[in-house]
């Protein structure tokens, strides 16, 4: 008897992105979305008709595979893919019956194939909805040994991509070329007398029609009448309603015009076979459009080398890139491209980080730098050790991120969403109205004008280019924000950026370099500077501020020994204390002075108010309980932090400061930039409610942190951008991540959401305003008026031309983004916020 079989249970929230093939309107995506939500577990939906993907999360206990049975039921299918793993422990034939039996059981399994001599099992599932661990489980449920040997063949999105575009020339060509002589035969039969009416000619476009039908006109029929029968009609059901229609007319006129009133005998083989070839043409063009507007991942991914060179016990070993582990010392030599990430371990070089940072100057690289694989090397050789690989480097979380936002709906979505799901069902009303408005109110033979105006309805009805308006400007909007060096966590934010009022910066390593020095050491009565410095370093040395790295950088520097501190305390926005050499030290803004019971030096705080004014940020030296010496740190603002003020201002933002620093240092600094709204002094917890005052004050607010401090800030703020050179908790707290860490990216991040909106209003603009208008044309209420009508093969075009239209609109993105020129702006004097 054999075991039973189980699969392994699936983690609480389990986030799963797959294809889903069929989809081709607006209206599919609602019905894919409908299916998926109808299954138990399922917390949250996602389905672009522009990558053709929809992604799930569920909660713990649900079924993934579930999702392809719910799929193929509606009429969409997930592709398959194919898993290979090795099985232990077989011996005979009924072994492998035994092994395939237990495969074939996983739900979303489609096939196995079990070869007893190699010992290994290939097996088709749905792609991206079947764990390998749930096959490798049943195996073992059955009493096998089992491990992954690999993925199989997998066809990866492109490469799908490609063989639909194959798949549509070649259809489309083949029913052009059908079509050509149906045409002909249709208007000889005008321009020559002797073949009108020839039973001849009839049958020949019928016997070409049929052809074009039944070969490069199948996928409408083999799509469209299941969810025809099932209800649920989309797009292809319009094609295969329009069409079929005209062409089972025509061969009732062709073969039994009798059943047809007198006088109502006419053919419209050519409507049925222009349409076919028409809207196929259409979706070729579409298709290759689309595979451009997706271009962004491919050319992210194209970046990786295949191989690598791996140092080993002194001798290069090149190795595919799939074999490479952490640890593993790789040599790269001039002109390569960086296998994966890790640092640096000897030698010199100038690389290119554009494809992460999208700065075209390349940046210098020694030991102990870090090295992002996929960037290109300059003219030195590099030794470094491998620190990630795969999923975990930069490259394949940029590619992951810009995915995940390509795949994100904005606010908009849900009204195009909630329209174009009962879109299609109206068209098939609207043309039914239409048949049955011309058959009753028309002058005999009314049967065929209203055939025709029915038919016209069907097929300009198609909400194509709804469904593709807002996915595809968002694709292409976030792959060239990527190119860029900006990466959007989410579609959302697209959104979301275009509509902020004010604009809050973090100060340091945000609007600064964030590499701040010592420039000013005041030593009170009896101490030298020397002596000063020793001291502050020694308790600096265990603080993480990015202002004690330059207190013990300077105490390096002049050679000075630094001690280690006892009873050392650090306390968020005041400053740290402890003991050095057997001394109660102090060290931090005069306000720590103030907690700790301590009387300010006047001579001192009058000395940190000139520096401050300067723009340094003073440190306040506490002695045995004794305000005893100063120090002043500057850190250098960043090149083109003060135009990137003026582009915003420009734009008519509201642009402020946030920082612990005191009013003066803040005032100094912001008076530098060009910034008149400062708020100074304010601690790490207290930049979430300056966030909160801002937007009661302004409207939606932008905030542009980069340490540990700004998490809770970006996360608050209606858009929160992270500076990629900044923190993980930042970078992962944040909706937009600036790679290059230059602040003029968030003027072209603004300009860009903006492109992408204004893309998006356009595209649903023509969208809504080509079916509002061409509707009742289509249905001929315009004629009794002395008005056009459209026939079925006009549009036929005009549907095809609409969708194409939308991509090409969406397309012009790719040149998009730039920073906005500033426009003088007179100087301004910083306010307290």
């Amino acid at each position: 008897m054999d075991a039973p079989i189980g699969t392994a249970p699936v983690p609480e929230h389990v986030s799963l992105s797959f294809p889903v093939e069929g989809m081709s309107c607006a209206s599919c995506v609602g019905r894919v979305e409908r299916a998926l939500k109808a299954l138990p577990g399922v917390r949250d939906v996602a389905v672009n008709l522009a990558t053709h993907r929809a992604s799930l999360v569920l909660d713990g206990g649900a079924r993934p595979a579930d999702a392809a049975a719910a799929l193929a039921e509606a009429g969409y299918p997930v592709p398959e893919t194919q898993s290979v793993i090795a099985v232990e422990g077989m011996t005979c034939a009924s072994c492998v019956g035994r092994v395939e039996r237990a495969l074939a059981a996983v739900p979303g399994v489609s096939g196995a194939s079990v070869n007893l001599v190699t010992g290994q099992a290939a097996i088709r599932h749905a792609e991206g909805l079947v764990a390998t661990s749930d096959l490798v489980a049943a195996v073992e449920a059955a009493g096998y040994e089992a491990r992954l040997l690999d993925d199989g063949p997998r066809i990866d999105p492109a490469a799908r991509q490609e063989a639909e575009g194959r798949a549509l020339r070649r259809d489309a060509t083949a029913a052009a070329l059908l079509s050509a002589p149906v045409v002909v035969l249709d208007m000889g039969g005008h321009l020559l007398p002797h073949l009108h009416g020839s039973s001849v000619t009839a049958l020949v476009q019928a016997a070409l029609a049929t052809l074009v039908l039944a070969w490069p006109g199948r996928r409408f029929f083999l799509r469209g009448v299941p969810g025809l029968l099932r209800g649920h009609p989309d797009m292809n059901a319009l094609v295969a309603l329009g069409a079929g229609a005209a062409y089972l007319y025509s061969l009732i006129s062709t073969l039994a015009p009798g059943l047809l009133p007198a006088g109502s005998a006419h053919l419209y083989f050519e409507a049925s076979v222009l349409i076919i070839t028409l809207i196929l043409l259409g979706r070729t063009l579409e298709a290759g459009a689309r595979g451009r507007t997706g271009q962004a991942i491919a050319r992210l991914m194209d970046l990786a080398p295949k191989t690598a060179r791996v140092v080993r016990d002194g001798t290069e070993v090149e190795v595919g890139l799939a074999d490479l582990r952490i640890g593993d010392v790789v040599r790269v030599r001039p002109g390569e491209r960086v296998a994966a990430d890790g640092a640096v371990l000897s030698g010199t070089s100038h690389v290119d980080e554009s494809m992460v940072t999208g700065e075209a100057v390349p940046v210098r690289k020694g030991p102990g730098d870090r090295m992002v694989g996929g960037t290109l090397n300059g003219r030195g050789s590099l030794d470094l050790r491998v620190d990630a690989v795969g999923a975990a480097t930069v490259l394949a979380q940029i590619a992951a991120m810009v995915e995940r936002a390509q795949g994100g709906k904005l606010p908009i979505q849900a009204l195009v969403d909630h329209v174009t799901g009962r879109f299609v069902p109206a068209a098939i009303g609207i043309a039914l109205a239409t048949f049955l408005g011309w058959l009753v109110l028309a002058p005999a033979p009314a049967l065929g004008p209203a055939l025709v105006n029915a038919v016209a309805v069907l097929i300009i009805a198609c909400p194509c280019a709804m469904g593709l308006a807002t996915p595809t400007a968002i694709m292409v909007g976030t792959g060239r924000a990527a190119s860029r060096g900006i990466l959007f966590r989410d579609g959302a934010a697209l959104q979301r950026l275009r509509d902020v009022r004010a604009v809050a910066f973090d100060k340091t390593g945000t609007l600064t370099e964030g590499r701040p020095r010592v420039t000013d050491i005041v030593p009170g009565p009896g101490l030298t500077e020397d002596a000063v410095l020793t001291l502050a370093a020694g308790l600096e040395s265990r603080s993480e501020h990015p202002l004690a790295g330059a207190v013990v950088a300077a105490a390096r520097a002049r050679g000075l020994a630094i001690a280690d501190p006892a009873h050392f305390e650090a306390l968020d926005g005041f400053g740290v204390s402890g003991e050095v050499a057997g001394r109660s030290l102090a060290l931090g803004a005069p306000r720590y002075l103030d907690r700790l019971g301590i009387p300010r030096d006047p001579d001192l705080t009058a000395r940190a108010e000139r520096l401050a004014r300067a723009g340094k940020s003073p440190i306040h030296l506490a002695l045995d309980g004794r305000h005893a010496a100063l120090l002043a740190v500057a850190d250098p603002v960043k090149a083109g932090a003060r135009e990137t003020v003026a582009a915003l201002r420009a734009q008519g933002l509201v642009v402020a400061m946030v920082t612990g620093d005191d009013p003066h240092t803040a005032a100094g600094v912001a008076t530098s930039l060009g910034i008149a709204e400062v708020a100074a002094g304010i601690l790490p917890g207290g930049k979430v409610e300056t966030v909160r005052a801002f937007r009661s004050a302004h409207g939606p607010v932008a905030f542009v942190g980069d340490g540990i401090n700004d998490a809770p800030a970006l996360a608050e703020a209606d858009v929160g951008l992270a500076i990629g050179t900044g923190t993980d908790i930042a970078v992962e707290s944040a909706d937009v991540v600036l790679m290059s860490g230059d602040p003029q990216a968030l003027a072209e991040a603004l300009a860009l959401s903006r492109a992408v909106m204004a893309n998006i209003r356009q595209n649903l603009f023509w969208a809504f305003a080509y079916n509002a208008a061409l509707i009742p044309v289509a249905a001929g209420l315009l004629v009794p008026f002395g008005g056009p009508a459209l026939s079925p093969v006009l549009a036929a075009g005009a549907m095809a031309f609409s969708s194409v239209f939308v991509l090409g609109n969406a397309l012009r993105l790719r040149r998009a983004g730039g920073l906005p020129a500033p426009a003088e702006q007179p100087a301004l004097a910083p306010r307290a916020a």
